[in-house]
Formats: structure tokens, C-alpha cells, sequence
């Protein structure tokens, strides 16, 4: 993308140009930062539906139920459990 540099003939001319730009940059700044609001901050309780809030809890316990299962697949499988004592064939003690 190549684009032609502007020429500036007078301060006058400098000057709105910086003055659209603080205008877009400040844009640009309140977009972002609603957007930034909205990915990382949760809306209040008051705002969320039953519908929501069940369906939240359901992903929390389906979270845990998952969590818990896998340790207990670990568990049994580097240690835990019930171990079989194996009978030795043959032993001088």
C-alpha cells in the first residue's frame, strides 16, 4: 500500500490535520475500549436471565465433573487404587 505524502503549505493546514487525527485516534481509543470491556468484564448479575445463569452453572459443574473424573483416572492409573499382590513362584525367604 503506497500512498502520497501529503504536502502542507501553511501551520493552519497542519494543524486540522492534527486535530482529525486526535479526533480519530480518540475514537478509535473509546471503540477499543469497549470492546475490551465487553471480552474481559462479565455484565452484572442483575442483567443475566435465568435462562444464563443455568446455563452457567451448568458449564461450571460440567468443568468440575471433567476435573474430577480426570483425576481419578490419573490416580488409578501412576499409583492409586488397589493393587494386586502378585504371588511369587518361588522364594528363598
Amino acid at each position: 500500500m503506497t500512498t502520497t505524502p501529503t504536502v502542507y503549505r501553511s501551520l493552519d493546514e497542519i494543524r486540522l490535520r492534527k486535530a482529525q487525527l486526535l479526533k480519530e485516534i480518540n475514537k478509535d481509543s473509546s471503540k477499543m475500549e469497549g470492546i475490551w470491556n465487553t471480552l474481559f468484564h462479565q455484565p452484572k448479575k442483575s442483567q443475566l436471565t435465568p435462562t444464563s445463569r443455568f446455563s452457567s452453572m451448568m458449564k461450571t459443574g460440567a468443568g468440575v465433573l471433567d476435573g474430577l473424573i480426570l483425576g481419578w483416572k490419573l490416580y488409578r492409573k501412576f499409583g492409586g487404587g488397589s493393587k494386586k499382590k502378585t504371588k511369587k513362584k518361588f522364594s528363598w525367604f
